[in-house]
């Protein structure tokens, strides 16, 4: 699976922070030039070490959106052995989920959102179809709208379930314990989850723990997976539901 050579267009990852911290950067940067032309040193100093500060968070935020995520996904997705049922929830334009369906020659990968612009630039199901037309996986592909609280999909239907950065976009905790909760309902026995968020997924934990799930952990992503810097690093779910 080569991450440099995706044919689909992905966005960017809430395109308005990226924007914020480089205005933000550029703002800071005119103002230590302001100082420095002043002669006010120590401002200036301040002011340009902030404005670089900002830059790199900006770098950071991304390499993330653009490369970093589908590298660390693409490592994960390794362990598929290709004839797993994979629902992706909250697929967005599909980066996850089609490089998941390349892996499944004999399997088949289903994604399921409400199609939010809010959550992800150009967000819309006719945008994850062309790009499974172009990553040429449309065969295998499944597009459904529907709300990841009350999944429109039978108990035990998916081997795999997994998510990257959708849960926390629902605002209540009880909203996103539910989604957790479903997306271990529409799991096998024995099946394989993977929830990759920036948020709550100490909760997330928590709920599966509650419902019963032994085999479960939480690990951080690396640097990869930054959104400006490690104040804002992703982590990982995984959990296996009890066979």
């Amino acid at each position: 699976m080569n991450v440099s050579k995706r044919h689909g267009t992905y966005g960017f990852d809430a395109p308005g922070a990226i924007a914020g911290l480089l205005f933000g950067a550029i703002g800071l940067i005119a103002l230590a030039v302001i100082s420095f032309v002043q002669d006010i040193l120590a401002a200036g100093i301040a002011f340009l070490f902030g404005g670089l500060y900002t830059l790199a968070s900006a770098a950071s935020y991304l390499y993330t959106t653009r490369r970093g995520k589908f590298a660390v996904w693409a490592e994960e997705l390794q362990r598929l052995q290709g004839d797993e049922r994979l629902l992706d929830i909250g697929c967005g334009r599909g980066a996850v989920l089609l490089m998941a369906a390349e892996r499944l020659g004999k399997g088949r990968a289903t994604g399921v959102d409400l199609w939010r612009k809010r959550d992800r630039s150009g967000n819309g199901d006719s945008t994850t179809r062309a790009n499974a037309e172009a990553e040429g996986v449309s065969d295998r592909v499944e597009l459904v709208t529907g709300d990841m609280r009350d999944l429109p999909f039978g108990d035990d239907a998916f081997d795999v379930v997994v998510s990257s950065l959708a849960i926390h976009d629902i605002r209540d905790a009880e909203g996103r314990a539910q989604a957790v909760r479903e997306a271990h309902r529409v799991l096998r026995p024995g099946g394989l989850m993977l929830l990759a968020d920036f948020h709550h997924t100490p909760a997330y934990e928590a709920t599966l723990r509650e419902i019963g799930v032994v085999d479960v952990r939480r690990r951080d992503a690396g640097w990869r997976f930054w959104y400006g810097g490690p104040w804002f690093g992703t982590t990982f779910v995984e959990a296996r539901k009890p066979a």
